[in-house]
């Protein structure tokens, strides 16, 4: 894996939120009360694990699903800064890189100024890059995009001193098994391995590898892929190019998740 850890075994948090878009909601990671986990509540957990009293550890995930980056900032940024956690882990650029003729460079110059605004307040901003794409259909033409803006996403991580979240060098999560059915968002195996890799960076004692190789698939004719291509195709792919098309974001839900610093 790529090390992008500056931090001890005894550093810890004691309060942390997470701003961002349907990846850090945790959408493909439904919970027994119907409402999402994610990456970033398990992080949460992991962290909370370190305290002396875990109970007082506090957490908010303020992230939005279909949120593109200037409406993260504008919307989730100063509530971030006013609650001024020992943590914040900021995804963002991911719904904008997607969308028809943007530009990565622009994206990543919004997204300087956003994390310039919060390292001015939060103690440590965790940054992540984008994923991998090239065995993810449509999507693997947008990889070099998506390369682009991980590398500016880097460079500003070094300019601030923030730790990366490297989502690109996770190789497990190229299984189509980290994945949910939608082929666009990851499945809660996916996001239990984003979760301990995103520990990892954080200096935690992880209970499991996030590296940790898929146990072997039986072997799948040809027929029965194409028809599942065909079936992906028909009820999410062309829905999603036209919600793309048209401008238009995956849904303008509101987070029925933590909106304030409440005990985990």
């Amino acid at each position: 894996m790529a090390d992008d850890s500056t931090f001890r075994d005894s550093d810890v948090f004691g309060s942390y939120a997470a701003i961002g878009d349907s990846f850090t909601e945790g959408v493909g990671d439904p919970g027994p009360d119907g409402t999402f986990v994610g990456w970033a509540d398990r992080l949460a957990v992991l962290l909370a694990d370190r305290l002396p009293e875990p109970d007082e550890f506090r957490y908010a995930n303020l992230a939005v699903r279909g949120r593109l980056l200037d409406q993260i900032v504008e919307e989730q940024v100063p509530r971030a800064k006013e609650l001024a956690p020992d943590l914040v882990t900021f995804c963002a650029g991911g719904n904008d890189i997607i969308r028809p003729g943007s530009d990565p460079d622009d994206v990543a110059e919004r997204f300087e100024r956003a994390v310039a605004d919060l390292t001015s307040v939060v103690g440590t901003v965790l940054v992540t890059t984008g994923f991998d794409t090239r065995a993810m259909p449509v999507l693997r033409r947008l990889r070099g995009k998506i390369a682009t803006y991980n590398g500016h996403v880097r460079a500003v991580a070094d300019r601030y001193g923030c730790p990366v979240l490297d989502l690109w060098s996770l190789r497990t999560v190229q299984d189509m098994r980290a994945w949910d059915g939608d082929r666009l968002h990851l499945s809660p195996e996916g996001h239990t391995r984003v979760a301990l890799r995103a520990g990892q960076v954080l200096g935690v004692d992880v209970p499991a590898d996030p590296d940790q190789p898929w146990p072997p698939l039986p072997p799948r004719g040809t027929l029965e892929v194409r028809r599942d291509d065909i079936h992906w195709a028909r009820e999410y792919l062309v829905p999603w190019i036209g919600r793309r098309l048209r401008g238009e974001s995956s849904g303008d839900h509101v987070s029925a998740k933590r909106p304030d610093l409440l005990p985990l």
